[in-house]
């Protein structure tokens, strides 16, 4: 069973006052410096990136979490929060965009500043101070002063660019009263390659990411004052929460369905959405596990570690398969769960495993569970940039300038064997792809904010869709596509 109780972990948050400041360089360094100290780091996100975290893995040796309050709500923050860093001697939580910024037009939601706040935890601003000297003094004090429940702790001082440049940066915030707690001079050799949607994941780099980390590590232990860190992350207070379960989770969360009135919840076939009973007990049905299988691999990379233990939990046996290498789907899937990723990379590659191709489409045709996001939706269509594809669903997908970027508010409009009809979710776009079309007969998705329209896939078993979702803030999807799959063995 489990109880709330004060959580008490050592903790910071490292953010910035923009997007580019150097959080990333900073946040990841300090884990793996950390952890070259013999600490158990747990390494966080706030906000929806999926590529930042595998470099946090990388650097500690545990999964990347992501805290995002738009996605799974505020409340879920601290849990989640505590489930991640249970055990662990330090919290490291890197920030996302600027210190304030968050979803558009919403306030503070979904800000750093909100997780700092929800966690207690004090906060390192990390500085580009490359073209400033002592106007660093005023732009630490603005933020500082901004919101007076954010605790800004001290500052991190990035592209410094000589013992000159630091001295004058040193006796500006000395005058301002705040603490200089690292310099970091230009390292261009640590900077790790980008593309059209961020860093390159670690999954297409390993080796040579890793000498990214260890190059970070030494940057920052040079540069920064390790203990002056701790000793400031020592000073979050306990937090009161209870922490997150994937198990508990399950048992309180189904049939939380409400349909908006711009869409028309329907199942396939067109009949009223479920009752929303109660599901079945998987735990104790006899035979095999139902086997999930979970694309992986350089092509698909994005992953929310929660989504794994909620089918565990759930009573799945989850197995990875790479569909740039594996030429089978792993022995006894019952479902299919492709998510994000960059298959545009690696269209020739995808393309020319066609046994692979073949196996996903016969299993789809079976009428399969297959939940597919983003990377899993173009993979599933009939082609990506003129490449052949699974075939699954009549749609062509190609590269676009256009970037599509943001959080959305959703609700299903077609039941499915991931969401019954109704079952509202938050999620979150981000591609430079298109798909035409964008939506089947019967739609996965009706957006209700920022914008009205339908959008994915739902045919057989399949649910198809740009969307990214974090099934912690609904647990129902998890225990209903467990369901699905176990219903195939």
């Amino acid at each position: 069973m489990v109880t709330s109780y004060p959580f008490n972990v050592p903790r910071l948050v490292i953010a910035a006052p923009s997007s580019g400041s150097g959080k990333t360089t900073v946040a990841t360094g300090l884990m793996a410096a950390f952890s070259e100290r013999g600490l158990a780091v747990s390494p966080h996100k706030a906000g929806p990136d999926y590529i930042d975290p595998g470099y946090h893995a990388l650097a500690t040796g545990r999964p990347g979490r992501n805290l995002d309050a738009f996605m799974c709500g505020p409340e879920l923050v601290a849990p989640l929060f505590a489930h991640g860093a249970a055990g662990c001697d330090l919290a490291v939580v890197e920030g996302v965009m600027g210190l304030y910024d968050g979803a558009a037009g919403r306030g503070e939601l979904a800000s750093t500043a909100q997780v700092a706040k929800l966690l207690r935890a004090p906060v390192v601003l990390v500085v580009d101070a490359s073209s400033q000297s002592r106007s660093v003094a005023a732009l630490v004090h603005g933020f500082a002063s901004f919101d007076p429940q954010v605790r800004l702790g001290g500052v991190i001082l990035n592209k410094v660019g000589s013992d000159r440049h630091e001295v004058m940066l040193r006796e500006a915030l000395e005058e301002a009263g705040m603490p200089v707690l690292g310099v970091l001079r230009r390292a261009p050799q640590v900077a790790t390659p980008s593309r059209h949607l961020g860093l390159v994941p670690v999954a297409e780099r390993h080796t040579d990411a890793l000498a990214s980390v260890a190059a970070l590590a030494a940057q920052v232990r040079a540069g920064c004052d390790l203990d002056a860190l701790m000793a400031l992350a020592r000073t979050a207070p306990p937090l009161d929460c209870e922490a997150w379960s994937p198990a508990a989770a399950l048992t309180r969360s189904w049939g939380r369905t409400s349909a908006s009135p711009a869409f028309e919840a329907r199942d396939s076939e067109g009949s009223a959405p479920g009752n929303g009973a109660a599901p079945a007990d998987l735990s104790g049905a006899p035979g095999r596990r139902p086997v999930v299988a979970v694309a992986g691999g350089a092509a698909f990379t994005f992953s929310y570690a929660e989504h794994t233990e909620l089918l565990t939990a759930a009573g799945a046996e989850v197995v990875t398969f790479d569909p740039l290498r594996d030429e089978a789907l792993p022995p006894g899937t019952s479902g299919l769960v492709i998510g994000g990723g960059f298959p545009e990379v690696y269209a020739p590659e995808l393309s020319a495993n066609e046994p692979l191709r073949a196996a996903v489409a016969a299993f789809a045709a079976s009428g399969g569970p297959v939940a597919a996001e983003c990377a899993g939706l173009l993979y599933l269509g009939r082609s990506l940039d003129g490449k052949p594809m699974c075939g699954v669903l009549d749609a062509d997908a190609r590269m676009s300038e256009r970037l599509t970027l943001g959080y959305r508010e959703a609700v299903a409009v077609s039941d499915s064997a991931l969401a019954q009809a109704g079952t509202r979710l938050r999620g979150h776009e981000f591609h430079r792809t298109v798909i035409e079309p964008g939506a089947g007969a019967a739609p996965a998705w009706g957006f209700t904010h920022p914008e009205r329209r339908v959008e994915g896939f739902v045919q057989q078993g399949v649910h198809a869709s740009y969307l990214h979702t974090h099934w912690a803030a609904e647990p129902s999807v998890a225990r209903r596509f467990a369901e699905a799959a176990a219903a195939r063995r």
